[in-house]
């Protein structure tokens, strides 16, 4: 007989408050389940309880289920509702334990007449509760009891969960009586929680009515209000982990924000507060609008989709869409490329959308629940709107706003309706009174978006007052952002509105592009404040002493506007600009300049980062492009904001150094101060300012270490890094190890510099650089000298790795020996390197090799840039093939852009000269451009390899 000879009909239904798609379709099929487990039973060997009988029943089990998800697999292909997924798979579930519970009472412990202190009901809790699962998720199960334990309800709990256990499905459960259950939830609001989310699967159908009916009166009853302020700061607390936006470019599905879990959220205060069981309810209620109602369901059915995909995809729960799922994730949900945007671009611009809406559900609601705490309020006669304005203060100038405990709002409902300005103008007062916003006005707003057309756009009030918001000297990027949560900063600007949820699919950039460009002006405002005097004290006594920052905020809100576009979005952005700035008011003057800044964005990022700021050629040709003090001033702010906007880690105070630098060498040429004094003069005072700080070593000493340098190194390394050199070869030439090296650490620049003396040879660099991808160390820099008696000085910046200089300092030891075991043959480059190759890098991404031959950019080299796919060891590939090449590397710039590398190198040929054959560049190109799609070819190959081991032998020799 069944279980407890009680069967619950309505149990495989969904709870009515899951959104439920329009039209779903489908229902798994896997047979009758018990009648099948009962002839087995009846066949096997023991009875029911023996082993070898639970074994079959578990394998006929573990068929049903796969092949049951499987057609929920197919289903979601083919329907793509992700809540019809959610549901069958959780209906599944249920028919499932039904059985194992039937067969357990009828057949292995032949118990179907129980007594009424054994009668039991086997609830579904928590995400299971709801009737939807995911292929991963949790089963939460509480065996509900009339009063205690029984022997034989705990034989059959435990036969249930074992046979759950072994079916490889992850169980959470609690056995508890209906005082106990109403107990704890008073005392914890996650198992309160947990139990606002019942649903009978199977047993006693009165012992579950008596639970529900002491939870509503004994748990829900008076304490509405405690469970929403502790499900909401549940909730910020939530988001503060996960970086508190919804646009990382890497979202968590479930708990990032905008994900499952916030819809969970109002869905769990729905429940409780309005006991609102469907979402026509909160229709009827005035909490949403049929529309938002509907963008509800699509919002659940979507990001259910999405979940169901990535379990299915991985095999195990899932929860974040990373970069090496989304393509196959967009693939699998149907999305095609686009001109200027991958279909995987596309999908996610569509995830953001769903998230944003989410957001702007939850306000919608918060709103709601503070109409119906102040209905609750004492005093209150007439309604909502009476009591906000008996608790609101009026602002001077203006009858259609009101103050409302620090929060903006409207006095009525027809303040846009009446004066469409009014869409901006809420946004400028709450920056001008430093106010945040009514959730009543915000969804007013939101209900008001159509007023927000081309008469409106072109109103010069409305400009006006939106450039007041731009540049507001308080806290601009909040009420930016307001204005684009509420929908209408895309609709004034649709240019903006074409890159609202924006992503780009790659491992630099780990926001959208329009919580992107949003930082940036935070970034400017904290700098305009003087929050980072400290870490950017060039661009805060620029800001500081600028006599005109609008164009500025309006450069950096426009500069990555036109990403998406098929033609390069810098270009396409200047032109946004020439058409935007006049709309905002700005001059002729102003919009040129505006208009270049866009256009021009990244160079100053590009020269610093990837050419030889010592190559005096370098800085001519920036100047030429820079052309005025102005635009290098701004240009300056504008480079720090956008790269610190880019996401955390990017930024480090080695880049700060590098833009500081090409700063103060480019600042004296456009103001007539840069003298072209003789290569020749220069080079005799730098060597003469050198003999006056050794002044404590002798005549001869001094003379002999000196002539030890090339030009090149006087003229381009500083005289208190020369020093540092001087007295570290002193020191190595005193010992008798012919490898010497020293690391110091600086914490602002965030960088740890290692220097190596040893002899001189093609490959050293590739092994320098080979050394430090064995310890897992990025390079940023290096500075390669060749001294006249046949040894190299290198110079190697490497991105710091910990917080504290001692364990910088254990790193670089672990790369001295590295360097030591490669020079002296001890060991092998594709050895060690292979040991790296085993993290997870940027294998969803493919960036195409792309390599640059110069011979402009310099006077005196040939400028080798190099372009491609990130990979440990990639950096000692290169540099290894541009020693067969029979390259002399001068100086190499490192710079890593998330999964793609651009690294740019000054070689001459070995006489000293320029690579001027045509044939020769061809070599170039094919030999580079194979150590990307080859990695484990030539660079790595035998030959390669005996060099570098003769090399050691060599080394040891001398």
């Amino acid at each position: 007989m069944p279980f407890l000879n009680r069967r619950v009909s309505e149990a495989a239904a969904p709870p009515a408050a899951v959104p439920q798609p329009a039209d779903p379709e489908g229902v798994i099929e896997v047979g009758s389940l018990l009648p099948r487990m009962a002839a087995l039973a009846a066949e096997g060997p023991g009875g029911a309880a023996s082993p070898a009988v639970r074994a079959s029943v578990q394998a006929f089990l573990k068929g049903r289920i796969a092949e049951g998800r499987r057609q929920a697999e197919a289903m979601l292909f083919s329907d793509g509702s992700g809540l019809g997924c959610a549901r069958r798979l959780s209906a599944l579930q249920d028919e499932v334990i039904r059985a194992i519970l039937d067969f357990a009472a009828a057949h292995v412990f032949d118990a179907a007449n129980l007594s009424s202190a054994e009668r039991m009901a086997v609830v579904a809790v928590g995400g299971y509760g709801r009737g939807a699962l995911a292929p991963g998720s949790d089963i939460d199960l509480l065996f509900l009891l009339p009063w205690k334990q029984t022997p034989l309800g705990e034989q059959l709990v435990e036969y249930l969960l074992y046979m759950l256990w072994d079916l490889g499905f992850k169980v959470g459960h609690a056995t508890r009586s209906v005082e106990e259950c109403v107990r704890l939830s008073k005392e914890d609001m996650t198992i309160r929680t947990s139990i606002l989310e019942r649903r009978l699967i199977h047993g006693e159908p009165a012992l579950f009515a008596e639970l529900s009916a002491r939870f509503a009166k004994d748990v829900q009853e008076g304490t509405g209000r405690a469970f929403i302020a502790a499900k909401l700061a549940e909730r910020d607390a939530r988001h503060a982990k996960s970086g508190d936006t919804r646009y990382l470019v890497e979202p968590n599905v479930k708990e990032g924000k905008g994900g499952l879990r916030d819809l969970h959220t109002l869905f769990w205060i729905a429940k409780d507060f309005y006991r609102a069981e469907r979402e026509e309810e909160l229709v009827a209620a005035g909490v949403f609008s049929r529309g938002e109602a509907a963008t509800f369901r699509k919002a659940a059915d979507f990001l259910w989709a999405v979940r169901c995909h990535m379990h299915f995809l991985t095999g195990k729960a899932e929860e974040r869409l990373s970069f090496d799922i989304q393509p196959e994730i967009a693939s699998r949900l149907g999305y095609n490329s686009h001109p200027g945007l991958r279909d995987v671009e596309r999908f996610m611009k569509h995830y953001f959308l769903i998230a944003k809406d989410v957001g702007d559900l939850t306000g919608i609601f918060c709103a709601a629940l503070e109409d119906e705490q102040a209905k609750e309020s004492p005093g209150m006669v007439m309604g909502f709107v009476r009591s906000l304005r008996h608790r609101s203060r009026k602002i001077p100038g203006t009858l259609d706003f009101l103050v409302d405990h620090d929060r903006i709002t409207v006095a009525d409902a027809k303040v846009f309706a009446k004066d469409p300005v009014n869409l901006v103008r809420i946004f400028a007062l709450a920056a001008a009174l430093k106010l945040e916003y009514h959730p009543d006005a915000l969804k007013l707003i939101r209900r008001s978006l159509r007023l927000v057309d081309r008469t409106l756009r072109e109103n010069p009030e409305a400009n006006k007052l939106f450039l007041d918001v731009l540049t507001d000297r308080h806290d601009p990027e909040l009420h930016l952002r307001r204005m684009n949560e509420a929908g209408v900063l895309g609709r004034f600007i649709p240019d903006f509105g074409r890159i609202v949820s924006m992503m780009q699919f790659n491992m630099y950039h780990h926001y959208t592009v329009d919580e992107h460009l949003l930082r940036s002006i935070a970034m400017l405002s904290k700098i305009e404040k003087g929050a980072f005097e400290h870490d950017h004290p060039v661009s805060t006594e620029i800001v500081a002493t600028m006599r005109d920052r609008t164009p500025l905020y309006v450069a950096l809100l426009l500069h990555d506007i036109a990403k998406g576009r098929p033609e390069d979005h810098s270009r396409a952005g200047a032109k946004i600009a020439l058409e935007l700035c006049p709309r905002f008011g700005l001059d002729e003057r102003e919009t040129e300049l505006v208009s270049w800044l866009v256009a021009d964005h990244l160079i100053m990022s590009m020269v610093a980062q990837q050419r030889d700021l010592g190559d005096r050629k370098t800085i001519l040709d920036f100047a030429e492009k820079v052309q005025t003090l102005e635009r290098l001033k701004l240009l300056t702010v504008l480079t720090v904001c956008d790269i610190r906007a880019v996401g955390p880690g990017v930024w480090n105070g080695w880049k700060g150094q590098l833009i500081r630098n090409l700063y103060y060498e480019t600042e004296p040429v456009l103001t007539g101060g840069f003298s072209q004094t003789p290569r020749a003069k220069r080079l005799e005072g730098a060597k003469a300012a050198l003999a006056a700080r050794l002044a404590d070593w002798s005549a001869a000493e001094r003379e002999r270490y000196i002539d030890l340098h090339y030009q090149n190194y006087f003229l381009t390394v500083s005289l208190d890094d020369q020093v540092r050199h001087a007295e570290f070869v002193r020191a190595a030439d005193r010992g008798a190890d012919p490898i010497a090296t020293v690391a110091r650490t600086d914490a602002f620049t965030a960088i740890t510099e290692l220097t190596v003396l040893c002899p001189d040879h093609p490959r050293l660099l590739s092994l320098l650089t080979g050394g430090c991808a064995a310890a897992g160390a990025n390079i940023a820099d290096a500075q390669i000298f060749t001294m006249a008696d046949g040894r190299a000085l290198d110079v190697i910046n490497l991105n710091r790795a910990f917080a504290e200089d001692a364990d910088e300092m254990r790193r670089a030891a672990r790369i001295d020996a590295h360097i030591r075991a490669l020079l002296g043959g001890r060991e092998a480059m594709p050895g060690l390197i292979a040991k790296r190759r085993g993290a997870r890098g940027p294998a969803a991404f493919a960036v195409q090799p792309q390599v640059t031959i110069d011979n402009q950019l310099s006077n005196q080299f040939t400028v080798v840039e190099v372009e491609g796919l990130d990979r440990p060891g990639i950096l000692s590939d290169m540099t290894g093939a541009l020693a067969d090449l029979s390259l002399d590397i001068r100086s190499a710039h490192i710079s890593t852009y998330g999964e793609k590398v651009v690294d740019v190198f000054y070689v001459t040929d070995l006489t000293g000269m320029k690579v001027s054959s045509e044939s020769r560049i061809e070599r170039i190109v094919r030999r580079l451009t194979a150590v990307f799609e080859e990695p484990d070819g030539e660079a790595t190959s035998p030959a390669a390899m005996r060099s570098d081991r003769a090399f050691g032998i060599r080394t040891a020799q001398q």
